[in-house]
């Protein structure tokens, strides 16, 4: 039951129905069910050694009071040369701010950037959570529709069309979640050009298979990147993003983060500096990133020989998008029935938009020997239906 007197803004957010699936799958797993999670999109590796030491000393060292609120110096240097040795683009330390997590940074950037009826331009299917941060900072979502024929890209010509007065940003993510695709180069340059502001979430960098992640700032300076250590360095409960911005939007995003955060843990971010910097990092995460890849394409011939459909491989992430409409019309429903009946953990694909709805989105980060289980017991749940 919703209370009566919810605030308009909390009463208009969306319920993330990945978390239903996987509180649901908790519940089972309590009662004695052996439950195999193939929704979860969190990298079930543990954190770099190098990265976890270093994390430690700083704890020893009593690093644990308010850092600058844009962050350390140091770590801001470091993501600024780390954008300038992989992508040749220039970022000043004084453009980046260093947040508790990735979304609080695109909460900020929201907030900073929209005004009440501004609209941002978005990709449906995408991140469920992306209308919520919209939303809630008084902006309006604009789905456009992306479909699976051409590997969920957005057409330029498309957005073209649904530009107004009112569009103040469009948002891109790549590689994306839900699909694990990447937008080429040409296809972002084009999206650069368009006018809006970009708002560029490339949290799943470094998770690529084939082909190459491009960051918007290779094309236009107008945008505003998110990124962090969750997914490529398995840093997710660090709780460690960052924002790259335009320099003039500098200032009211620290005053936001003042009032609203004060600043990161300063030993998180003592140990996101060790990953950026420190010698033995990029050999596991190579190690990892083979792995996932391994985990990749075991997958996709999997989910094709039970009888779903992908048509374009995804090449980045985590994830495996397949489409089910031929078993299914509610995917909330079916995930659910999914997992009461063979303990399997899956996301619908409603749950990232209305383009979603039919789809099923599974997570790879997993063991090759539960993911092979899961694709058993899914395999028999198939043949019976």
């Amino acid at each position: 039951m919703t209370p009566e007197n919810l605030s308009r803004k909390a009463a208009g957010l969306k319920p993330f129905m990945a978390m239903d699936v996987l509180e649901r799958a908790q519940e089972l797993e309590r009662a004695g069910r052996n439950i195999i999670h193939l929704s979860v999109g969190e990298p079930d590796f543990p954190t770099p050694a190098p990265i976890k030491e270093a994390g430690v000393r700083a704890l020893e060292a009593d690093k644990t009071h308010y850092t600058h609120s844009l962050g350390l110096y140091e770590l801001r240097s470091a993501i600024a040369e780390h954008y300038h040795e992989r992508y040749r683009v220039t970022v000043s330390p004084e453009q980046v701010l260093v947040t508790s997590g990735t979304s609080p940074a695109l909460l900020l950037a929201c907030a900073a950037l929209l005004n009440p009826g501004d609209r941002v331009i978005l990709s449906d299917p995408g991140y469920a959570c992306y209308n919520n941060f919209i939303s809630y900072c008084d902006g309006i979502p604009q789905p456009i529709r992306v479909f699976e024929d051409n590997g969920f890209q957005f057409e330029p010509q498309e957005l073209r069309k649904g530009i107004t007065p009112q569009t103040r940003a469009i948002l891109i993510n790549s590689p994306a979640n839900p699909t694990g695709c990447l937008l080429d180069a040409g296809r972002m340059r084009e999206l650069a050009a368009l006018g809006p502001t970009i708002l560029s979430d490339e949290i799943y960098h470094g998770l690529v298979y084939e082909g190459q992640a491009h960051s918007v700032l290779e094309f236009t300076d107008n945008a505003f990147i998110f990124n962090g250590f969750s997914k490529l360095y398995a840093m997710t409960g660090w709780r460690l993003g960052y924002l790259i911005a335009p320099r003039p939007y500098m200032r009211v995003l620290q005053t936001l983060q003042q009032s609203f955060l004060i600043s990161a843990p300063h030993f998180a971010q003592e140990a996101a500096l060790a990953a950026l910097t420190l010698p033995g990092v990029e050999d596991e995460l190579e190690h990892m990133r083979r792995i996932y890849d391994e985990r990749r394409r075991f997958m996709l011939r999997r989910v094709r020989e039970i009888g779903l459909t992908v048509k374009v491989e995804p090449t980045g992430a985590f994830y495996v998008f397949a489409n089910a409409r031929r078993f299914t019309s509610d995917a909330y429903a079916f995930a659910f029935e999914i997992l009461e009946k063979t303990g399997v953990g899956v996301t619908p694909g409603v749950d990232f938009g209305a383009g979603g709805e039919g789809f099923i989105r599974f997570s790879y980060a997993n063991s090759l020997e539960n993911i092979a289980a899961g694709m058993d017991r899914l395999e028999k749940f198939f043949q019976q239906r």
